[in-house]
C-alpha cells in the first residue's frame, strides 16, 4: 500500500522531469538522442502499486458456507434446503447470521435489527428447528409449537417438507402478518453476519 506522504515528493520530481523533458524535445540537440518521456519516468510512476495482493476477503456467502460446513453432511443439506425455501417465501428479508456457542442461527428480518426477526433457522448437532421470535402470541390450533418461554416458540424440522405442511405454513403466515415492521413487497434482502463466537459447542454428534 502506498504512503502518500512519501509518494508526494516523488510526484513533484516526476512533474519537474516531465517539464524539462518537454523542453529538450522542443529544442533537440542534433548530437544527442533524447529518450522518450516514458523512459525518463521512475518505475513507481509508470506502474501500478507493486504491493502484493493480500488474501481475498471472504464474502458473507463464503463465511456462511464455512459455518454450515461444520455440520454433518446430512444436516448441511437440510440447512441449505430450508434456507432456500424460506428465501422463496420471504425474498425481501435480511438474513441475520449468528454462529454462536450453542446454535448456528439464520434469522429472517425485515430490517437489520435482530429484534425485528420474525422466524429463524436454528441448528445444533442434534438437529434443526424453526424458531418464531414472538411465537407465544401466535394462534396454534394444532398445538405444534414447542417451548414454554415468555416469547419464543419453535418446531423441529427433520426435513424441508415440514415447511409446506398447512399448519406450519399458517404459523409462518401469521408471524409475517404480525411482524412489527412489514416486509418489503419487492427487492431482495441482504446477508449479514451478525456475530461469531470463538468458542462453540461441537456442530457434529460424537463419532459422526
Amino acid at each position: 500500500m502506498f504512503h502518500y506522504d512519501i509518494l508526494e515528493p516523488k510526484l513533484r520530481w516526476v512533474s519537474r522531469k516531465i517539464r524539462s523533458t518537454k523542453v529538450e524535445a522542443a529544442s533537440p540537440d542534433p548530437g544527442r538522442t533524447t529518450r522518450p518521456i516514458r523512459d525518463n519516468l521512475p518505475a513507481m510512476a509508470r506502474t501500478r502499486s507493486a504491493a502484493p495482493a493480500g488474501p481475498r476477503l471472504a464474502t458473507p456467502e463464503r463465511r456462511l458456507a464455512g459455518f454450515i460446513g461444520k455440520f454433518e453432511p446430512k444436516t448441511q443439506a437440510l440447512i441449505r434446503s430450508l434456507r432456500r425455501a424460506l428465501r422463496r417465501r420471504l425474498p425481501s428479508a435480511n438474513e441475520l447470521v449468528f454462529d454462536n456457542y450453542n446454535f448456528f442461527v439464520i434469522g429472517f428480518s425485515p430490517t437489520e435489527r435482530p429484534s425485528d426477526t420474525v422466524v429463524s433457522l436454528a441448528a445444533a448437532s442434534n438437529g434443526v428447528g424453526l424458531s418464531f421470535y414472538r411465537g407465544a402470541s401466535l394462534p396454534d390450533p394444532h398445538g405444534i409449537l414447542l417451548g414454554s418461554g415468555v416469547q419464543n416458540r419453535f418446531i423441529r424440522l427433520p426435513s424441508a417438507s415440514v415447511l409446506a405442511q398447512p399448519e406450519v405454513a399458517a404459523l409462518i403466515e401469521a408471524a409475517v402478518a404480525r411482524a412489527r415492521v412489514p416486509f418489503s413487497p419487492r427487492g431482495r434482502g441482504k446477508l449479514v453476519i451478525r456475530s461469531v463466537s470463538k468458542k462453540q459447542r461441537p456442530r457434529r454428534r460424537a463419532g459422526a
